[in-house]
Parts: C-alpha cells; sequence; structure tokens
C-alpha cells in the first residue's frame, strides 16, 4: 500500500503537469488558429486518445465489466462535462472572442469549483484557502491585464464569452460530479470508458461542422497536432486532474489551474518568441503563494 504522503505528492505533481500540459495545448492551437475547425480539433483528439488507451484501458474494463455496468450512468454527465463539452466549447469560443477574455474566464475556474464543492459536497473554505484563492486570483489578474487594471475596462463581452462561461460551468460540474462518484476502476480504464462515453456527444457538431465547412484534411506542416494534443493535455492531463480531484479534492485541484498563464508566458516566450516582462514573474509569485495556502494541509485538532 502507498504512502499517504507519496501519494499526495504524487497527486500534486500531476496536478502541477496538467496545467502544463494545457498551456502547451493553448500554444499549439495559436500556431494553427484558422486552420483547424474547432470541433474537428476536439473530435480527433480524442479520437486518436481513445486508440491509444485501447490496448492500455481495455483490459481493465473487461476485468470489471460489473462495475461498469453497475456506474455507467454517472459516468455519463462526467464524460459529456468533461471530454464532450470543456474543451470543445473553449475551442469554439476561441473563433469569436479574445485571449484576454478566455483568460479571465478560465480565472474562475478555482472559484467556480470551490464555490460549488461548497454548496453540493459542504467542503469548507477554510480561511488559509480563501486567502489562497484571493492570492491567486490576483496573481492570475496581474498576468492577463499585464498589471494594468485599466484594461479590464475594455472587455467587450462577444458570443464566445457565453461560450466560455458555459465551458467554466461543466468544467465546474465535471470536478464536483467526479469527486462525488467514486468509481472504483484503474485510472486508465477509467479515462477510456470516460472518452468512449464524451465522444457521442461531439459526434453531431462534427458531423455538422464539416457538412456546413467541408472535411477537413490536415496539411502534412500541422498534422503533428492531433496526436499532441491527444497525448499530452488529452490522456495524461486529464489522468492525473482524475487522480488530483480523487485524492486531494475539487477545491484544492482546481487551484493549480492558476498554473496555466504562467506556463502559458514561458512557453510563448520559447516557442513563439513572445516577450517576457515584469508583470509575470509579480503574477507568477503571487500565484504560487496563493497555492502554497491553499494547498498546504489543515492542520488537525487533537
Amino acid at each position: 500500500m502507498a504512502h499517504p504522503h507519496r501519494e499526495l505528492w504524487l497527486a500534486y505533481l500531476g496536478l502541477t503537469l496538467t496545467p502544463l500540459f494545457w498551456a502547451a495545448n493553448a500554444v499549439a492551437a495559436r500556431g494553427t488558429a484558422g486552420e483547424i475547425p474547432p470541433v474537428t480539433l476536439a473530435f480527433w483528439r480524442w479520437i486518436i486518445a481513445l486508440i491509444i488507451l485501447l490496448p492500455i484501458g481495455l483490459p481493465g474494463l473487461l476485468q470489471h465489466r460489473d462495475i461498469v455496468r453497475k456506474h455507467w450512468r454517472n459516468m455519463l454527465p462526467i464524460a459529456a462535462l468533461s471530454v464532450g463539452a470543456f474543451n470543445t466549447l473553449l475551442y469554439v469560443a476561441a473563433q469569436t472572442t479574445t485571449a484576454l477574455n478566455i483568460a479571465l474566464f478560465n480565472s474562475t475556474l478555482p472559484i467556480a469549483v470551490a464555490l460549488m464543492a461548497w454548496i453540493v459536497l459542504g467542503d469548507m473554505i477554510n480561511r488559509s484557502k480563501g486567502i489562497g484563492i484571493l492570492f491567486g486570483l490576483c496573481g492570475m489578474l496581474v498576468i492577463i491585464t499585464e498589471a494594468t487594471p485599466a484594461r479590464l475596462l475594455g472587455l467587450d463581452f462577444a458570443t464566445g464569452d457565453l461560450v466560455m462561461l458555459a465551458a467554466v460551468l461543466c468544467w465546474a460540474s465535471f470536478s464536483i460530479l467526479l469527486r462525488r462518484n467514486q468509481i472504483p476502476l484503474p485510472a486508465m480504464s477509467f479515462l477510456l470508458l470516460q472518452i468512449a462515453l464524451g465522444l457521442p456527444f461531439i459526434l453531431p457538431f462534427f458531423l455538422w461542422e464539416s457538412a456546413a465547412y467541408g472535411w477537413y484534411l490536415p496539411p502534412t506542416e500541422v498534422a503533428w497536432i492531433f496526436p499532441f494534443v491527444a497525448i499530452f493535455p488529452g490522456i495524461l492531463a486529464y489522468a492525473f486532474w482524475n487522480r488530483g480531484v480523487q485524492t486531494v479534492g475539487p477545491a484544492r485541484s482546481a487551484m493549480f489551474l492558476y498554473l496555466i498563464p504562467v506556463f502559458a508566458a514561458l512557453l510563448g516566450g520559447l516557442i513563439l518568441n513572445e516577450s517576457l516582462a515584469l508583470f509575470h514573474a509579480g503574477g507568477g509569485l503571487l500565484i504560487l503563494i496563493g497555492l502554497y495556502l491553499a494547498a498546504r494541509p489543515t492542520p488537525s485538532r487533537s
């Protein structure tokens, strides 16, 4: 049996890699913006992930088929909200709203998850966690406004902003359902089932997009993006996130999403030659302080 402290720190490592992979996903998507239709990207991302996971996760599903038969109905909303909805909505939103607006909506994810966990699960938001949330939010706002609060006054909410709001609500609901419905399956088998049940929710929108705009065949120079987003932001990030939520809870896990803009700034500088500024360091420091306050164990009282 694994040592509880080892399990905890492995969960934190996975939760740190998750925003790194999702930031890499954003950088890759920016590099092919306007080239790949959004639902097509989401659909083939999960098809490739499904194919990769089949030999890994299928034996566990067959071995635990009684558990699958018992819990598949509980898995449907989990799969629909995560694989089916969240990233698809994010890709769609990016077509009609600005990166600044998307970042602002993403900054509400930890708060949305923490509040929903409090309402639905009764998870308490203690003083340390509450202060950590505020520090993290401040750090996020420093980065997305470039330390210029007046930039918030110029936000123009478009259709994509409403789509991002729906994405935030989907992710918060998924995180709560994942915690409330503990389904005893091996991690890769759980993720395989999650993808298999989530894909049918994307399929009709993929068929509509293809019929309306034509079937997309990626040229060689951008074909790499499909296996990339399937493996790193898809399989690995979701596996790490699922394990993190089950180990440390949805509210504490959501705090690690504040690292997305930090990693995105670093990767953007390295890969896209985007300049790094002082506000990145200041915002990153606030985020790290917030993570420390929100993630540290609550002292036990004897």
